[in-house]
C-alpha cells in the first residue's frame, strides 16, 4: 500500500473532482467512507439527485474563519492511499479504518482529539481512497505538517500487517525518484524508450563511475551528448556548488531545457557525495585531484585514447572486470562484517549500471535499477570504503573507459561478468533477508534472475565459451591462475587474490581460511 501526498488552497476544485467522473470516467460510485463525523452527516444531496459538494467544502473549511495565527500557504492536505494490484478488495469499512490510521498517524485527526482537523475521505475506485484534510485545527492552531509523508509511510505498513496486504518498504529516503505522470506521458507521445528522467540518471551514474575527479566528470558527461550546467556559489565566485543536466530534445513549452538536479536522480548522485566518493579514493585512487588523461596502453587508470582501445585491451579489461568480481564475490559470501558488504554492494551497482550504459540493453538497465535499490543503504549513509570494493570500482572505471560511448555487443567476457554479478546479488538478497529488509531483498533478487537470463541469453557459438569463463568464476582460484594477456593486475591497488591448492580436490568455497598460519 503506497500514500502520495499533495497540497492545495482551495478544498472545493479538489471535492469536485473527487466527485466527478474523472479525466477519463474512471470514477465509479464517488461516496465518503469516513470523515470526521459519521459520512451521513457530511454527505448532502441537491434536487437532482447529485452530491452537493459546495455543502461538504463549507463543513471542512469552517475552522479556517476562525484560526488565531495565518493560515498555512496551502492549508488542503491530500493524500491518495492505494493498494497493490494483488490485494484483495477491500471494503468501506476497511476503507475507513485505514483512513483513521492515516490522519491518526499524521497528527492531523488524532484519536481522541475532539479538537483536531476536518477531514474526510472519498472512494470512487475498488483500489484507492482520497483523504482531504482542512490544515485548521477546531481549537484555532494550525497543525504540524512536518514529516508528514514519513508519517503516512508508517500508516501504510500498520494497515499492510492489521489486514495481510502487500508489503511495501519502509521510508528511508533512499528510493530513487520515479518519473511523474506528466514525463511518462510525454516520453509516450515523443516515441520515447523511457522518460529523459531515466535516460539522464544512467548517463550520470556511468559519467561517475568512469571518472576520477571532478572535472573528468563533467567531460564524460559533456562527450556522452548530456547538456551540463554548474550551479556556481555566490558567496564564493568561482566555487560550484551543484550541478544539473538535461537532453537537448528534452524542452518544455518555450523550448527551453528540462534540468534535473543530481539529487532529484538519484540520493547518491548530489555533487557533495560525489566528491566525498572521488576524495576519498574509493574508486581505487589515491586522492581526488586531476591526474594525466592519457595513459599506457596496458593500464586503464586514465582516459584511454582511440587508437588505444583495441579490442584486445578491451577483452583484457573484461577478464580483470570478471576476476575482480570473483574476488568480491567469495568475499560478500566469506565475510560476517555488514560494512564490507555494503561497500562490495554498492561498487558492484556501479559496475552494473557501466555494463548496461556500454551494451545498451534495456534488460540489463532495469536490472542495475532494480539492483542499486537493493545496494542503496538506510537514509543515504555511504559505506566505508573497502579493499574489494575499491577494485570492483576501479574495474568499473575501466570498462567505463575502454568504450569511450561507443555501443558494445555482451560477449563472452561480459556475460561471464554478468554472472558473477548475478551471484553478488544473490548474496546482497540473502544478506537484505537477514536484516528483514524483505522489499530490497525481493528487489536483489530479481536483479540476480534478470542478469543471469541476460547472460545466459548469449548465441549458442558462445555459450561453451561463457560456461568456460563461468565454471572458472564459480572456481575463483582457477581464474586467478588462467595467464592473462595484458598485466593490468599492476594498476589495481593492493588487488584482491586467492591462491590456488596445490593439492587435494578442487576448490569449493567454504569457510574462509585463516590467514598467516
Amino acid at each position: 500500500m503506497i500514500g502520495k501526498v499533495t497540497r492545495g488552497q482551495d478544498v472545493k476544485p479538489l471535492l469536485s473532482y473527487l466527485y466527478g467522473p474523472g479525466r477519463r470516467n474512471e470514477h465509479v460510485d464517488p461516496h465518503l467512507v469516513a470523515g470526521f463525523r459519521i459520512p451521513t452527516a457530511l454527505e448532502a444531496e441537491k434536487p437532482n439527485g447529485d452530491p452537493d459538494v459546495r455543502y461538504l467544502a463549507d463543513v471542512l473549511s469552517s475552522p479556517l474563519d476562525t484560526l488565531r495565527h495565518s493560515r498555512l500557504d496551502r492549508p488542503v492536505w491530500q493524500c491518495s492511499i492505494r493498494a497493490a494490484p494483488d490485494d484483495r478488495r477491500l471494503s468501506d469499512a476497511e476503507w475507513a479504518d485505514i483512513a483513521e490510521e492515516v490522519v491518526h498517524q499524521t497528527g492531523f485527526a488524532p484519536r481522541a482529539d475532539d479538537q483536531a482537523c476536518r477531514w474526510a475521505a472519498v472512494r470512487h475506485a475498488d483500489d484507492h481512497i482520497h483523504i482531504v484534510v482542512v490544515l485548521a485545527r477546531e481549537d484555532g492552531r494550525n497543525p504540524s505538517v512536518r514529516r508528514d509523508y514519513l508519517k503516512v509511510r508508517t500508516a501504510c505498513q500498520i494497515v499492510e500487517e492489521r489486514y495481510g496486504l502487500t508489503r511495501t518498504a519502509p521510508a528511508d529516503q533512499t528510493a530513487t525518484p520515479r518519473p511523474t505522470r506528466a514525463e511518462v506521458e510525454h516520453a509516450q507521445r515523443k516515441g520515447l524508450a523511457e522518460p529523459p528522467r531515466d535516460t539522464l540518471r544512467r548517463a550520470v551514474v556511468a559519467a561517475a563511475t568512469g571518472a576520477a575527479y571532478e572535472a573528468e566528470f563533467f567531460a564524460l558527461l559533456r562527450g556522452s551528448g548530456t547538456i551540463v550546467k554548474q550551479r556556481i556559489s555566490k558567496l564564493n565566485p568561482g566555487e560550484v556548488t551543484g550541478y544539473a543536466v538535461a537532453l537537448a530534445d528534452h524542452t518544455n513549452q518555450v523550448g527551453e531545457p528540462v534540468w534535473f538536479s543530481g539529487g532529484k536522480l538519484a540520493p547518491e548522485l548530489t555533487l557533495p557525495k560525489l566528491r566525498r566518493r572521488w576524495g576519498s579514493g574509493s574508486n581505487g585512487l589515491t586522492s581526488g585531484k586531476p591526474v594525466s588523461p592519457v595513459r599506457s596502453p596496458d593500464g586503464f587508470t586514465g582516459m584511454p585514447t582511440e587508437s588505444g582501445s583495441t579490442h584486445a585491451r578491451r577483452t583484457a579489461i573484461d577478464h580483470l572486470a570478471a576476476r575482480t568480481a570473483v574476488a568480491a564475490s567469495q568475499q560478500m559470501r566469506w565475510t560476517t562484517a555488514p560494512h564490507v558488504r555494503a561497500d562490495i554492494a554498492a561498487a558492484a551497482s556501479d559496475v552494473l549500471h557501466v555494463t548496461a550504459a556500454i551494451t545498451r540493453n534495456r534488460h540489463l538497465a532495469e536490472a542495475a535499477d532494480s539492483y542499486a535499490r537493493a545496494a542503496r543503504e538506510p537514509h543515504g549513509h555511504q559505506p566505508m570504503p573497502t579493499r574489494h570494493g575499491n577494485a570492483l570500482r576501479l574495474a568499473g572505471r575501466a570498462l567505463a573507459m575502454a568504450c569511450l560511448g561507443r555501443r558494445r555487443d555482451i560477449t563472452v567476457e561480459l556475460a561471464a561478468l554478468l554472472e558473477i554479478l548475478a551471484d553478488i546479488a544473490a548474496g546482497l538478497a540473502e544478506h537484505r533477508q537477514a536484516q528483514r529488509r524483505h522489499f530490497e531483498a525481493k528487489a536483489a533478487r530479481t536483479a540476480s534472475a534478470c542478469l543471469r537470463g541476460v547472460s545466459r541469453s548469449v548465441s549458442a557459438d558462445q555459450v561453451a565459451g561463457a560456461r568456460v569463463v563461468a565454471d572458472a568464476a564459480v572456481d575463483p582460484a582457477r581464474l586467478a591462475a588462467t595467464d592473462f594477456p595484458v598485466p593490468l593486475e599492476s594498476r589495481l591497488q593492493d588487488p584482491p587474490t586467492v591462491a590456488p591448492p596445490r593439492h587435494g580436490p578442487p576448490y569449493a568455497p567454504g569457510p574462509r581460511p585463516s590467514r598467516g598460519r
